[in-house]
This record gives structure tokens, sequence and C-alpha cells, in this order.
């Protein structure tokens, strides 16, 4: 026997016909082929093995000890094989898969609920995993391969990562209703001038951003209050101590909408929310569906 030999998927099931129906002309029906192609296929799978397979006689082929050993594993070999594209056409039918993703808390907790439900009603058998995580750790989740994408706006996102704009946004001053600025016609960056600014920490989220905006207008941030998410803004704003800078879509999709969100101008600063993956990684189709369901309900 040929230590390198493989025998072919072809061979295997001429091998498993002529064993069940013991003529060639019958496995050569089975198999929509001629009888002499099935001659020659369980000719080359002998000469591959080096052991007879049938005892050629002149009213039928009859295994020999050699054929019935090699039944069960050649059975196995075309059943798991079988599976195996099976699992693929579900795959492709969004049958079966998975769809994993990183997000910050805030953020998944103000983006996937809607898109969660409508993507569970409409693919039942795909399973979701999110892995929620602070800033700091969302690129390396998506670099290392744990999760398939991410959704968020990575701060130094090199070549590694590629990005896919999934919704436009810019920073914008959150306050009370009742606040002199909620009724401004357009908030600058200077008319933060002594308020009580809520942000994000050194390293975290936006501030990098609020920093040199507020840098570039010629403003000095009076900073009450440092958060590592978004959340926790929100509710200190929406309790009276202080006014927030964050991105408008934490705002818009939470449960604050009692809140007022002014873009801030002077300058404008975009804040975009992206799909981030690994570069050179293909996602899968249960993956491309889950995020045309987040786009649509987006409104991307």
């Amino acid at each position: 026997m040929n230590q390198a030999y493989m025998p072919t998927v072809r061979q295997l099931q001429a091998f498993m016909a002529v064993y069940r129906l013991r003529k060639l002309g019958a496995a050569a029906a089975q198999m929509f082929i001629t009888p002499s192609a099935v001659s020659v296929l369980i000719r080359q799978l002998e000469d591959g093995l080096g052991v007879r397979l049938f005892e050629r006689t002149t009213r039928a082929l009859q295994p020999t000890q050699a054929a019935a050993d090699a039944l069960v594993i050649a059975d196995r070999i075309l059943r798991d094989l079988d599976a195996l594209s099976v699992g693929f056409k579900d795959a492709r039918n969004l049958k079966r898969g998975q769809v994993s993703l990183v997000m910050t808390p805030t953020l998944a907790g103000m983006l996937l609920p809607p898109a969660v439900q409508a993507f569970a009603q409409e693919y039942p058998d795909i399973r979701l995993l999110v892995s929620d995580c602070a800033p700091d750790q969302f690129l390396t989740r998506i670099v290392g391969e744990h999760v398939d994408f991410g959704i968020g706006t990575p701060e130094h996102a090199g070549g590694e990562v590629q990005q896919q704009t999934l919704l436009r946004d810019h920073l914008a001053l959150v306050c009370l209703p009742e606040h002199p600025l909620a009724r401004a016609r357009q908030v600058r960056w200077k008319d933060l001038q002594e308020l009580p600014i809520i942000t994000g920490r050194a390293g975290y989220g936006v501030r990098q951003l609020v920093d040199l905006a507020a840098a570039g207008a010629g403003v000095e941030l009076r900073v009450a209050g440092e958060v590592s998410f978004q959340s926790t803004a929100l509710w200190m704003v929406a309790s009276g101590m202080g006014v927030a800078i964050m991105p408008t879509a934490y705002v818009r999709q939470s449960a604050y909408q009692n809140l007022v969100v002014q873009v801030l101008h002077e300058p404008q600063v975009p804040r975009d929310v992206y799909i981030v993956t690994k570069r050179g990684r293909h996602l899968s189709p249960a993956c491309e569906a889950f995020l045309q369901v987040l786009r649509t309900s987006c409104g991307a």
C-alpha cells in the first residue's frame, strides 16, 4: 500500500455501492455512470490500498475480508463528509451558526436591544454572543480574534483592523431642559467655559477628542466628573450634577429622553460609530445578516 495514498470520495462511493449491490451494473445505475467506470474506480482503490476488495465471479462480486474491514471506515468517512456538506449548506442558508461581537456596555445597551430582538425573530437558529468590555480592551478582543467583529469607536486604530461606518455622529453638550444652553440656537465650545463638565476619564472613550477640541477653541474645561462609561455621565446629568460632553447617539437611544442634546460647534467634532474587524478577516453569512439587521435598526 502506498503510505501517501488517499482514496477519493468517488472511489469510496463506488466501493460502497458495489459492496451493497454486488453487481457493477446495479452500482453504475445508482451512481449514474457506466459499469466500466465503476470497475476503474474499484481497481484504482484496490491498487492504492494494495489489497483485493472483491472476488469476481461470473454472477456477482463477492467482498473479501479486507472489504468487510474497510466498510465501517468508508461508511463513516462518507457520512462525515455528508454531514459537513449539510453543515455548510445550513450555514449559508442561515439555519445554523454563531455571531460573536464586542462592544462597550453603554453602546451595547443603546444600539443592540431592538437589533437583537429583530435578529432572533428572523434567524432563530443563529446564536448571538455579545462580549462587553472597557474602551481600552476593545481592539485587543478584535485583533486577538476572540470575537468576529466589534461595534464602537477605537481611539488608536492601526493597520491591524479595518473600519466601516455604521453611524455618523458628533460630540454634543447634554444638559437638563432648564439649563440656559438648552434653549440656545447653537452651542459653541467657548460657551462651556466655567461650566461643571462631566466627561470621560483620560484614556477612555471620547476624552482625547474633548481635550483637543477644547484646546483648539481656547477653552479650559472645568471637569466636575470623570467617568469610564457614558451611561454614568447620563444619570449624573439627569441628577443635576453638571453637563456632559458625549456623542449624540449615546443620548438619543438611551432611557434619558428628557435630556437636551446640543451638537457642539466651532469646532464641530465627528465621532462616528464603526463596524471594526481584524484586517483580512472575512465575516460569515450569519455575521453579515446580523449587521444588516443592525443597520436597519439604527437607521443606517
